[in-house]
């Protein structure tokens, strides 16, 4: 009997259930959390607006913990290993995963409609033989949790688990954003549309990567002064302008960004971070999810005068492959990610969490599972 915290429907405050979990069957693996740091798209799914609810379920998948148990067959983790939960996976065996072109899997790509296992179609939680359904192949927000082997990453386990936490999910999504596929290089100049997690850890990626001016776009003034810690030195709000973004930026920058990366989902955003980038090497990198029948439309010759406009998923970190080094990064002090976490809370008090998110306040809020 485990403790988790259950969503019964949309929009409801968060339950703390006792419920059971089953043993990992083969392939799977049991995980104890320790850590949860509450993201956006939890939030977006437990509001379930313009998307098809499943309810109910347990939420959350930016976490960290401890291999409590392995299924049968599975031989690169064991029980004591420290890991992180990755929302995606990587089999091993499909023809995406031994391409050096993608991080995409075919057969543990996200899928969140999906609220049971691969192996048998079946749910490992359940109350009073109720079934709970699962969330993106990781529901972290429960004391223990199974997933599915291929997106379980072992760690070092010398890296706190509390500071690492977000590299399951935000960091890396934005931070890898711009290293991995903007890749900007010395002295560039660079946009990030939006200024939440992601687009601060894009920022970050900018910082490292030696941009000599990054521009952060947002529609709230308060978060300028926060995103200065991570590299940014000028702030555009679109709302502060009689012009489209894409032509203030032009204009600040004698023609264009080198890069531009979008982490807010906005249609709107997408277009300017593309269309604010200079012709002849310009390039922009899409990361925010768009809403599903939006379209984006520019004009042909954009692309003709020679930019280049590419979107990612999870910033192109392979999970099993590619986590293990981000982690040892941030142990070797190559990476900061203790001024992420803002707000703290036990787990008792997760909606908390969400409340501050909805405000708007902080950057992440890290969820303490034991109290």
């Amino acid at each position: 009997m485990r403790a988790a915290a259950v969503a019964w429907e949309a929009g409801k405050p968060l339950s703390i259930e006792t419920i059971e979990v089953a043993p990992p069957q083969k392939g799977e693996v049991r995980l104890r959390i320790l850590f949860n740091s509450l993201c956006r798209s939890d939030v977006y799914w437990w509001d379930a607006k313009d998307q098809t609810p499943l309810f109910p379920r347990i939420l959350g998948h930016e976490a960290s913990g401890i291999v409590e148990s392995v299924g049968e067959g599975v031989t690169h983790l064991k029980p004591g290993d420290h890991a992180l939960p990755i929302f995606t996976g990587e089999c091993g065996e499909c023809t995406y995963c031994k391409s050096e072109e993608s991080n995409l899997c075919e057969l543990l790509r996200i899928n969140t409609d999906r609220g049971v296992m691969l192996s048998d179609g079946k749910t490992r939680f359940s109350k009073n033989g109720q079934p709970i359904y699962h969330f993106v192949g990781t529901s972290t927000f429960s004391e223990y949790t199974v997933l599915h082997e291929g997106c379980v990453a072992k760690i070092n386990p010398n890296a706190p688990l509390d500071k690492v936490a977000i590299v399951s999910c935000g960091f890396c999504t934005g931070f890898g954003a711009t290293v991995n596929v903007a890749k900007p290089k010395p002295n560039n100049t660079v946009a990030v549309f939006g200024l939440g997690a992601v687009g601060l850890a894009a920022c970050e990626g900018a910082r490292v990567s030696g941009a000599s001016r990054i521009i952060g776009v947002d529609l709230l003034p308060n978060r300028f002064e926060q995103a200065k810690k991570f590299g940014v030195t000028d702030f555009v709000n679109p709302k502060d302008h009689n012009k489209p973004v894409q032509e203030v930026i032009a204009e600040m920058t004698n023609g264009g960004v080198d890069r531009a990366i979008e982490c807010t989902g906005s249609i709107q955003a997408s277009i300017s971070a593309f269309e604010c980038t200079h012709d002849g090497w310009g390039t922009a990198v899409l990361v925010g999810v768009p809403k599903k029948d939006v379209e984006f439309k520019t004009n042909p010759m954009k692309f003709m005068e020679g930019r280049t406009l590419k979107g990612t998923f999870y910033g192109h970190y392979r999970p099993r492959t590619d986590i293990p080094g981000v982690v040892e990064k941030y142990l070797n002090k190559e990476l900061e990610l203790d001024k992420f976490i803002t707000h703290s809370v036990p787990f008792s008090k997760i909606n908390t969490a969400f409340d501050l998110m909805l405000k708007g306040e902080g950057i992440r809020c890290l969820i303490c599972m034991e109290e």
